[in-house]
């Protein structure tokens, strides 16, 4: 994350921040500017450009910082969930700003990094076809299984429980489970599908293939075989994680998640003085930046995390046959698919 500071007191700021607490000025995210700047006492902001900007609607309902384009409408974060849970159902309600603000924590960063998201919804400017939307479903009274379908995310809102997630976190021997993690991952088969399988692209795809496996393979087969026989033996020598061995969409996803791990802990490092670095853009090569400072930047943050009696923040050893799949994912970059407008900021 960057560094953010109050533009009229210059206190220091969190991404969530709707108030300063330093001087009382109301606040807002505005995303074509990638800042927080002070919104007045009618709940407006006007940009360099003349553009009047108003507090989502959903502040008070998912916690949103962002500003809308309309007032009394929501903001562009917002308008990409398509499900979110019934009012009546408590439960869902207290774990929906959580994953809210995860998803507003992964568009900040791939407008950062950009990678633009377009939406489902067609009266909205999207593409109902190549675009993406986000389903944030209770599992209060039904199963919800996390994933991606042709640009539908599915996320299981109990993932917001830390008690919830951890138990899960046990059962299935992971290191690590966020909902950060959760988005990262599941946006991860998005921009798969959007900038490597139906590109257009034919070398793109041959080159995935030869990193990650034939995404062709049968899914349903491959889970099966991963839940009753767990990962082939030495799979540490050529993935990221266990979960990553399963089929080569998930080989994929796990990585895109790392890439994406790794490129907002290095700015963040680098917007608090942690690291001289001023970003991904400092290297031509993401393994480059990986071996000169993520990885000695993840251990003393290991270090530190031990000597406050917590686990490590990065529990992972990245292999030499991931740093390949590393810089695959950092290339897409540069590619402009059909539902995703990507473009190097």
């Amino acid at each position: 994350m960057k560094s953010y500071r109050c533009r009229v007191c210059a206190s220091p700021l969190y991404f969530e921040n709707s108030l300063c607490v330093v001087c009382g000025t109301s606040l807002g995210y505005s995303r074509g500017e990638g800042e927080i700047v002070p919104v007045g006492r009618d709940g407006r902001y006007v940009d360099s450009a003349g553009w009047i900007w108003h507090v989502c609607r959903n502040l008070n309902l998912s916690g949103c910082t962002w500003l809308a384009p309309l007032e009394g409408g929501q903001c562009s974060s917002c308008s990409l969930t398509r499900t979110r849970p019934n009012d009546a159902d408590a439960a869902g309600m207290a774990n929906y700003p959580l994953a809210e603000r995860a998803k507003r924590h992964l568009l900040a960063e791939l407008d950062d990094l950009g990678f633009a998201v377009i939406g489902k919804d067609a009266a909205d400017g999207g593409d109902p076809v190549n675009g993406v939307c986000f389903d944030l479903l209770s599992s209060t009274d039904r199963h919800v299984v996390i994933g991606h379908d042709d640009g539908v995310i599915t996320i299981d809102l109990a993932e917001s429980d830390p008690a919830y997630r951890e138990r899960l976190r046990g059962e299935l021997d992971e290191p690590y489970r966020t909902m950060l993690g959760h988005f990262r991952h599941e946006i991860g088969h998005y921009f798969q599908w959007q900038l490597v399988e139906i590109a257009g692209d034919a070398d793109r795809l041959e080159r995935c293939r030869a990193l990650f496996g034939d995404e062709r393979a049968d899914y349903q087969a491959a889970i099966d075989r991963h839940y009753a026989l767990g990962a082939p033996a030495g799979w540490e020598q050529s993935f990221l994680t266990n979960y990553a061995t399963m089929h080569p969409y998930e080989d994929f996803a796990e990585t895109w998640a790392h890439y994406l791990h790794i490129c907002d802990t290095v700015q963040t490092a680098s917007q608090y003085g942690l690291t001289a670095v001023a970003g991904v853009e400092a290297f031509s090569r993401f393994r480059d930046l990986v071996g000169g400072v993520w990885i000695p930047l993840s251990i003393a943050l290991n270090m530190i995390n031990r000597s406050m009696g917590k686990d490590d923040l990065y529990p992972f050893v990245i292999p030499a046959p991931v740093l390949d799949k590393l810089d695959f994912v950092a290339e897409l970059r540069t590619v402009r698919g059909r539902g995703a407008r990507v473009a190097p900021r």
